[in-house]
């Protein structure tokens, strides 16, 4: 699916990268021979996937929030690439209830500083060819169905966190209409797009609040896991999954511009659209010895229930599909975790499952 020849040499500048998701792509991105430049604040764990990789080695890496409008700005002129990738944003569902000002400021002043650069340095040179901006699932106004979302779908969002990736969504179709427009695609040259997927699971997050990463630190540890709720369903996912998409998503837009400047849904098959209680009663049984799981009392914040996405549009207008189900997702953050445990090379073991995954 992914062309190695399309991004040999090819300028990328990515937001966010040195976040779990982030340094992910840079790492498939670095093996696809492309010169990465990332603009982000300081890795958000410790310890964290992009440190332990020293990605820092493999990117011109600036330090910079993407809420300081002009440096960003600045940046992104300077790096003058051909494809952005937004991923800055603050992930976390419970976290925004916490801080619902950080969140909004993050990620929808972040998404208007992003398209108004992205505006200004295109007057002065257009050479920035595409924009994906990666927003979430639960950016859909979710009911509760027992079906999955397709992009037509009104967009909403309970909490802070869901309710900022729908604006960051409105907004990118505001620029998209308003200075992009793929029926003037001619005169601009930008091709913009957005990809709506969560629930990635894949080794190196230490995000707090999140099913698998607190699963994984709890068998590392030999403590319990503890879960919330028990039957909520939701669409888990390698990550390697929707940066694939992405990856596709963006070589589309470069290749054919206008034709695919849409939002679009990058999500795992029915069969891996499970209960949280299956998914770690799964990765106990995959871990072995010593490890278990018990159900807690949820005194939270609401969190949704049922959320699965319908990816027809992607699978049949991009001809991308998931590769890897739950089962065999779990086996790689397994092997990953161990990798970690024994103080292995995990840069070698990330660039392995994705050498695998491109099959």
């Amino acid at each position: 699916m992914i062309d190695k020849g399309f991004w040999k040499g090819k300028k990328v500048f990515i937001t966010g990268h040195t976040g779990f998701k982030g340094s992910w792509l840079c790492l498939w991105l670095y093996h696809l021979g492309a010169e990465i430049t990332g603009y982000s604040l300081q890795a958000p764990t410790n310890p964290s996937l992009f440190e332990l990789c020293e990605i820092d080695k493999i990117t011109t890496s600036i330090h910079g929030d993407i809420r300081d409008r002009e440096k960003f700005r600045l940046s992104l002129q300077q790096s003058n690439p051909d494809i952005v990738f937004h991923m800055a944003a603050q992930p976390l569902v419970r976290m925004s209830y916490e801080n619902p000002i950080e969140t909004y400021e993050t990620n929808v002043m972040g998404t208007v500083n992003l398209f108004e650069a992205i505006r200004l340095v295109n007057m002065q040179n257009k050479k920035i060819k595409v924009v994906v901006n990666v927003t979430s699932d639960k950016c859909y106004e979710n009911k509760e169905w027992q079906w999955g979302y397709r992009e037509y779908e009104p967009l909403g969002g309970y909490d802070p966190y869901s309710n900022s990736k729908a604006c960051s969504e409105l907004i990118t179709a505001c620029y998209r209409n308003s200075f992009f427009n793929p029926k003037t695609y001619d005169t601009h040259g930008v091709a913009i797009a957005s990809g709506r997927a969560g629930n990635v699971i894949g080794g190196g997050d230490w995000a707090k609040d999140r099913l698998i990463p607190d699963g994984i630190q709890s068998l590392l540890k030999g403590e319990t896991i503890k879960i919330r709720n028990p039957k909520s369903i939701r669409p888990w996912q390698h990550v390697l999954e929707p940066i694939s998409g992405y990856l596709l998503l963006a070589q589309k837009l470069y290749k054919e511009g206008a034709r695919y400047s849409e939002g679009w849904n990058f999500g795992p098959d029915a069969e891996s659209e499970k209960t949280v209680e299956w998914a770690v009663s799964r990765l106990c049984n995959k871990w072995g010895s010593g490890s278990s799981f018990e159900i807690v009392p949820n005194n939270g914040p609401h969190e949704a229930h049922y959320l699965k996405l319908d990816c027809s549009k992607a699978k049949a207008e991009l001809g991308w599909k998931p590769k890897w189900n739950l089962e065999y997702a779990l086996d790689k953050v397994i092997e990953w975790s161990l990798a970690y445990k024994l103080g292995k090379d995990v840069r070698s073991v990330c660039l392995t499952q994705i050498q695998e995954y491109e099959g």
